[in-house]
């Protein structure tokens, strides 16, 4: 099985328009084997520097899962997987025993909405950011019995009225993980049946970020006073850090349509993946402040004023969700496309894999030992249901051209 390789081109000036380019299949059809060539001796070194690609069998880690849409994996060895449509986090062990962890309150399902980004945050970190004078408020929630002395589970979900982010102490053992009582941690993001954005995760600034949808009105991506159709960032508490691009703003980036997956390289930059509407998804650059330009613009148009996409694709290669960055490689989960892009972004190469072979992908993460973890998603009625869906799987990565 090959990958399919896209020409290269630097980074940020130069662009790399992808689907103009003939891909060559990259991943098993049905008919075909599913493993990769087994990579040589040696070349597994999970401390290996990047950029770096699949090799060799993809092991299921575990299955069953229902329209699963957020991996966070956990230092106890256990990883928790956010269920979109029956509002359950379940809990996969190290052992590869999944179990139902809780119903998260208050998420009310309906089309794109529901249990969508997952993250968690060291509570003793959480309250010496609240100390240090950057937060509005220290945190006086009880913490007592959460796991191992102390984790917040914050969760992006559609309730009732609108978008939002909560946090939940995460409570017990490994293999018998539990949620405590919910508290808000910002409303007011405006939901509807799709564009809820959804993805939240913690920056190596200690900042939470959440994307955001236009929520089907495309005139809030460009309202600096909407937010919808942003990328947000904001202390663990939901206060607006001091050194936002715009003072009492949470907005930390606006003109976006649907972002669903932001990742931050080892030396702290920041990018994001955004569907696009009919013509290009893309994977955007983060600069704080920035303006992406939708609805004004969509893909690489040039129009001053707005920051075009390094690399773009269309809609049917693409559909991005899920984004990761390990060792010096950026994994892209793709739903239509039905593949994991990897991307090299000191050059913007991009190389699919997995075409086709798991259907719809919807994130994916840094897995144990120098490893991808990547979770399908068949079951929320737009893709091909196979036996055991949904999958999480697991896949050896390697320096590239080390095969």
């Amino acid at each position: 099985m090959t990958a399919a390789r896209i020409g290269i081109v630097a980074r940020p000036a130069a662009i790399l328009t992808i689907a103009a380019l003939a891909l060559v299949g990259c991943a098993a059809r049905e008919d075909e084997p599913t493993e990769l060539a087994p990579a040589p001796s040696g070349s597994l070194d999970p401390a290996a520097a990047g950029p770096v690609e699949p090799v060799g069998e993809q092991t299921v880690i575990a299955s069953g899962f229902d329209v699963p849409w957020s991996i966070v994996r956990l230092e106890n060895g256990s990883t928790l997987i956010s269920e979109r449509d029956t509002t359950l986090v379940k809990e996969v062990t190290a052992s590869g025993q999944v179990r139902e962890v809780g119903a998260v309150p208050g998420v009310e399902p309906g089309g794109e909405g529901g249990l969508l980004g997952l993250a968690t945050l060291d509570m003793d970190a959480a309250e010496a950011g609240a100390a240090d004078g950057n937060d509005a408020d220290a945190d006086d929630a009880e913490t007592d019995g959460a796991a191992g002395g102390g984790l917040w589970l914050y969760a992006y979900i559609t309730a009732e009225a609108d978008n939002r982010v909560i946090r939940m102490p995460l409570l017990g053992d490994p293999g018998a993980l539990a949620l405590g009582d919910p508290e808000v941690v910002l409303t007011g993001i405006e939901k509807a049946g799709n564009h809820n954005g959804g993805r939240i995760a913690f920056g190596p600034d200690g900042m939470l970020y959440a994307t955001t949808g236009d929520a089907g009105d495309t005139a809030r991506s460009q309202d600096p006073d909407s937010l919808s159709g942003k990328i947000l960032r904001m202390t663990p508490e939901g206060a607006v850090p001091a050194d936002n691009p715009n003072g009492g703003s949470l907005v930390y980036t606006l003109g976006h349509r649907n972002p669903q997956g932001i990742a931050w390289e080892a030396d702290g930059t920041m990018w994001a993946a955004e569907f696009g509407q009919n013509t290009w998804d893309e994977l955007n650059l983060i600069t704080p402040g920035a303006n992406y330009g939708w609805p004004e613009v969509e893909g690489q148009e040039g129009v001053e004023g707005f920051v075009d996409p390094v690399l773009q694709w269309a809609t049917s290669e693409a559909s991005p969700s899920g984004l990761a960055s390990t060792r010096d490689t950026l994994f892209l989960a793709a739903l239509r496309g039905q593949r994991v892009w990897t991307i090299d972004p000191a050059t913007s190469e991009a190389i699919p894999y997995f075409q086709g072979q798991y259907g719809r992908i919807r994130d994916v993460t840094a897995g144990p030992d120098g490893t991808l973890w990547m979770i399908t998603n068949n079951t929320g009625g737009r893709g091909l249901v196979s036996e055991n869906d949904d999958l999480l799987v697991e896949v050896r990565l390697a320096p590239r051209g080390a095969r």
